[in-house]
Order: structure tokens, then sequence, then C-alpha cells
């Protein structure tokens, strides 16, 4: 099986790290941003970068095409993410190529679900949260399993 990771770099790349162990053994990618610590990144495995989106709407549709051009080049089975903004065109993209989509919500995430949460939940086969309080607000999708970190 093949697994797309996403994550913004900084506080989602250190959080994507601490369960990067659960995906040993697998045929992976790391789909970020370029950063300071792209080099961390290219340590764990195959890596593509792109521009930090933020909240440009023309940075967002050029990742569109960037991540639909990583995705025909990978086929992944799945895509995993902790977030940010990078994972909304590689969920919504994913669906279209047929992946199962599993976000998680961040730790830092104790009353309220993020921004890309609530865009990324339609098309998330699994959402999970990390705090049980957030399963009602999330939504019925929402899943508690645990602190995942």
């Amino acid at each position: 099986m093949k697994i797309g990771i996403i994550c913004s770099h900084g506080g989602h790349w250190t959080e994507t790290r601490h369960i990067f162990a659960a995906f040993e053994g697998y045929d992976r990618f790391i789909a970020t941003y370029m950063s300071a610590r792209a080099a961390d990144v290219q340590q764990v495995g195959r890596a593509y970068f792109t521009q930090d989106i933020g909240r440009n709407p023309y940075r967002m549709a050029r990742t569109f095409v960037w991540a639909a051009t990583v995705l025909r080049k990978e086929r992944p089975q799945v895509l995993i993410s902790m977030g940010a903004e990078i994972a909304i065109p590689f969920f919504y993209l994913g669906k279209l190529f047929g992946c199962k989509t599993i976000f998680i919500e961040s730790w830092c995430r104790v009353t309220s679900v993020s921004q890309t949460g609530k865009l990324v939940y339609p098309v998330s086969d699994v959402f999970f949260v990390q705090w049980p309080q957030l399963c009602p607000i999330a939504g019925k999708k929402a899943q508690f399993a645990g602190a995942i970190l």
C-alpha cells in the first residue's frame, strides 16, 4: 500500500513526525512546503515541496495543479494529514483519484475544529480528533481513539 503524508511545515510537521513509526514498511511519500526543515523531511523519505499557501487564493489554485501532478505520479491508496491548508487540495483531488483520506485534527485543537478540518471533513473517510469533547463539535464522522500524540 502506498501512503501520502500531507502536512505543512512547522508544528504540523512536528506532530506528523510523532506518528511516523506507524507508517514503517509502507511505500510512502511526503508533500509539504519548502522551508528550512526540508532536509529533515527528506531524511525520512521521498518528499515533494511547494510554496506555502497561507490565505492566498492564487497559491491555493497553483497548489491544486501541483497536488494533481504529485497524485498522478505517486498513485497513493491512502492520504493522511494532520493539517494545515495543504491538505485541502490533496483531499479533494485524492477523492477523484480514488484515495481513502484520513484527517487527524491537531492535538492543540481542544475546543474547536480547525478551518482545514472543517473544509476536509466532507471528503474525509476517517476524521480523528484528539480530545473527546471535540467529537460533538466536529460532527458525526469524528472519532476519538485516544490522544495520538
